[in-house]
């Protein structure tokens, strides 16, 4: 079983698949959601699920970094709401909280709020009152959208605005107009990213290319992944002792070693036994030549491979 996508997608299917021995492989979720969502224990993990993607150190390490390398006053305003994602990025002891405190950030956190909510007053007065020049947080398409027109209509003018999930696709940066420019997120997959499919020998270039020309569409960071999971599931059945037996499907998983379109991957030296890490680089939405708006590298201190396009620049 191969999943993608958010806690509320990846891990019903993930608990689905442990309960019933069925041999699965997840990604797009922070590992901690996806692990810790599940009431994962360190000590034992799953026996049939195994996720490949980041965490939340990484993505957190990713934005800091951005942080550090314009001037602000350091004071961060939070918009975590209450889901998987909201919920593990607010988390006192596993989220943003103490590792900003640590790097000297102060983060305004006003609470957790429903998705889809109408209003964000409350929000932009608590960011205003705490002189927020740097936004964080992690939303879905239309509450950033509501946030950020609120936020200009109401005065706020933060310096920086560093969103997970909302600024993942090119559509909703579109969607934004100008409001879209500027906007900087975590990038877990590009076409400048260096790594070639174990199945096409495409590089991410190639890919995303082929991607752009079949579907006269501009390419998105989720493509190498959906690519990744394939690749993981071709080499685990062909390594795999008897394809008709769950546990050796699941034992060919496990011992996976593949250099796949989104970097190497290979379960046993990850932060937990089912988990394996692929590599971060922050991104900034700046206008395009060839689409409205491209996605440029702007921090690799994670990947160092992945090559910048430019330092990060402050919202005008």
């Amino acid at each position: 079983m191969l999943v993608s996508g958010t806690p509320e997608t990846a891990n019903p299917v993930s608990d689905a698949c442990e309960l019933n021995e069925m041999p699965c492989v997840s990604t797009v979720v922070p590992w901690q959601p996806w692990f810790f969502g599940r009431k994962g224990d360190p000590k034992k993990g799953f026996r049939f699920t195994y996720h490949f993607f980041w965490g939340l150190e990484d993505v957190i390490t990713v934005y800091t970094g951005m942080w550090q390398s314009v001037q602000t006053n350091h004071s961060v305003g939070g918009l975590f709401p209450n889901d998987g994602d909201g919920n593990a990025w607010g988390d006192a002891k596993l989220g943003f909280p103490p590792v900003l405190a640590q790097k000297g950030f102060t983060l305004k956190d006003p609470g957790r709020f429903q998705s889809m909510t109408q209003d964000f007053s409350a929000q932009i007065s608590s960011f205003k009152q705490s002189n927020a020049q740097i936004v964080t947080g992690v939303v879905i398409p239309p509450d950033a959208k509501n946030f950020l027109v609120q936020a200009r209509q109401q005065g706020l003018k933060p310096k920086v605005i560093s969103i997970g999930k909302a600024l993942l696709f090119p559509t909703s940066i579109e969607a934004l107009g100008d409001l879209g420019d500027g906007l900087s997120t975590e990038v877990w997959w590009s076409p400048s990213h260096p790594f070639k499919s174990s199945l096409t020998g495409q590089s991410a270039r190639q890919v995303a290319d082929d991607y752009e020309r079949v579907t006269s569409k501009q390419w998105t960071q989720p493509i190498g992944f959906a690519h990744a999971l394939f690749e993981i599931a071709v080499d685990s059945l062909k390594r795999a002792k008897d394809v008709d037996s769950n546990e050796a499907i699941r034992d060919a998983v496990a011992s996976t070693k593949l250099d796949t379109l989104v970097g190497h991957v290979a379960w046993g030296n990850g932060p937990v036994k089912n988990v394996a890490k692929t590599p971060l680089v922050g991104g900034q939405w700046v206008k395009g030549q060839k689409h409205p708006f491209d996605l440029a590298i702007v921090n690799n201190q994670l990947a160092p491979s992945v090559p910048l396009s430019g330092p990060l620049k402050l919202i005008a």
